[in-house]
């Protein structure tokens, strides 16, 4: 927390090539920090911060309205086109340990497309991935963005409905992080109060982890 009127929270997005982690990061931060386009080969090659301005009428804690700031770090793909899984682990690693060595990871972000299954050698993957990242505790922080949702909404299925047809994989690896998803529409440009819902979810998952940070240290052990 930067002062007693503030808080920050800081989140890093992690998914598959071409599942709208950049695009996401944008929404969250309602800017345009992170590449985003679609490509036949993975887009995000580096590591990359991005800090909203100071965002009000988000948050309140003890009867008083704090102004929110939000930090995302936009990671490569994992797999990804051009980098070995080795590659993408320890930029990643280090990334988190450079920006949120001292004050600590409130989420990661695991982005996947509502529009596309989720198999099980996927998922598989993708947890091993954020493991190795976050450590033993990484359930209690890890939530899941299901981007393109405007997409299942076109094949005329509700957010209930989808999540009554989804796969086994998808529905064991929601309820391996309590639930903790959001559906989110980053084909188009969020509103200001489209993105309000968002954080408020995302502090909500916050709070019911009683604020706790994931502190994370450059180490390959």
């Amino acid at each position: 927390m930067a002062d007693s009127n503030e808080m920050t929270i800081n989140l890093v997005v992690l998914g598959r090539t071409q599942t709208g982690k950049s695009a996401a990061g944008n929404s969250l931060l309602g800017s345009s920090d992170f590449e985003s386009h679609r490509s036949p080969s993975s887009v995000t090659t580096c590591c990359s911060l991005g800090r909203s301005c100071r965002i009000s009428g988000i948050i309140r804690r003890s009867g008083c309205e704090l102004a929110l700031r939000v930090q995302v770090l936009d990671t490569p793909s994992y797999a990804h086109s051009g980098l070995s899984k080795e590659q993408v682990t320890d930029t990643v690693r280090s990334a988190l340990a450079h920006h949120f060595g001292e004050e600590g990871l409130h989420l990661a972000l695991l982005v996947l497309r509502a529009d596309l299954p989720l198999c099980p050698d996927e998922s598989d993957h993708t947890i091993q991935f954020i493991q190795e990242l976050l450590g033993p505790t990484w359930k209690d922080f890890t939530a899941v963005l299901l981007t393109h949702a405007d997409k299942a909404e076109e094949a005329g299925f509700s957010e209930e409905a989808y999540l009554h047809s989804a796969s086994s994989t998808l529905l064991s690896l929601l309820s391996s992080v309590q639930h903790k998803y959001i559906f989110l529409d980053n084909q188009k440009t969020i509103t200001k109060e489209e993105r309000a819902v968002v954080l408020k979810k995302l502090l909500n998952f916050i709070r019911q982890n009683n604020y706790q940070v994931l502190l994370l240290k450059h180490s390959k052990e």
